[in-house]
């Protein structure tokens, strides 16, 4: 398979979030390969989105966002769960997508394997549906945190859809508090409109301790 390369994931980020729709996101691991089309992501803008991990400016732990288009970023949530992003845009100014739904297309039984280590699966139909189920049936962990998904032949390889979505719905981002979850300011997740694997909305829940995106591990 040639490498498609990173040059359409190097625009601004909410015009790269919806051609990621249809794309589809392959892990090649030792204990299979399975694949997953995505049908639903999210957009976070940096420094400029309140909402961002980056919001605040570059740490050690977001470093990866201020990297090249075309890597992944990868965080635990609540410090129980990991969900993955691909970094876009320029070098030296934070953007990327959440990944956070989809269709497994390829290695079902692979990806089953490694929800059940997690929890109940009932429906194949769940087995990537949602940020935190899409890293587990992929196999994604914080040790591919920074992997080139670009190149072809690392192990997780990200391949442009067969053609751009033809129409997408908007809405606010999932589970984000403050303004950053405002809808109509930010109405920057992007899923393709009648498909099961697209995950249920849920409004944030406040917390005390800091408001935005939660960021752990």
């Amino acid at each position: 398979m040639v490498s498609p390369g990173r040059e359409w994931l190097a625009g601004p980020v909410l015009e790269v979030a919806p051609h990621l729709l249809g794309a589809t996101l392959t892990t090649h691991l030792p204990d299979g390969v399975v694949t997953v089309r995505l049908t639903e992501v999210e957009a976070y803008d940096g420094e400029a989105d309140p909402g961002s991990h980056a919001f605040r400016g570059r740490t050690a732990r977001n470093e990866v966002m201020f990297g090249p288009a075309g890597h992944l970023y990868v965080y635990r949530h609540l410090g129980l769960h990991v969900c993955a992003n691909v970094v876009t845009g320029v070098e030296g100014r934070a953007s990327a997508v959440l990944l956070r739904a989809g269709e497994v297309v390829e290695g079902a039984d692979v990806a089953r394997a490694r929800r059940l280590v997690r929890g109940v699966v009932r429906r194949d139909v769940d087995l990537a549906r949602g940020p935190a189920r899409l890293a587990d049936a992929l196999g994604i962990t914080l040790a591919h945190r920074g992997v080139d998904v670009t190149d072809g032949v690392g192990p997780v390889r990200l391949a442009p859809p067969p053609e751009p979505a033809r129409a997408w719905a908007t809405g606010p981002r999932v589970g984000v508090s403050g303004v950053g979850g405002d809808p109509v300011t930010y109405p920057w997740r992007f899923w393709l409109p009648g498909e099961p694997t697209v995950s249920a909305y849920r409004p944030a829940t406040p917390r005390r301790r800091r408001a935005g995106r939660p960021e752990d591990g």
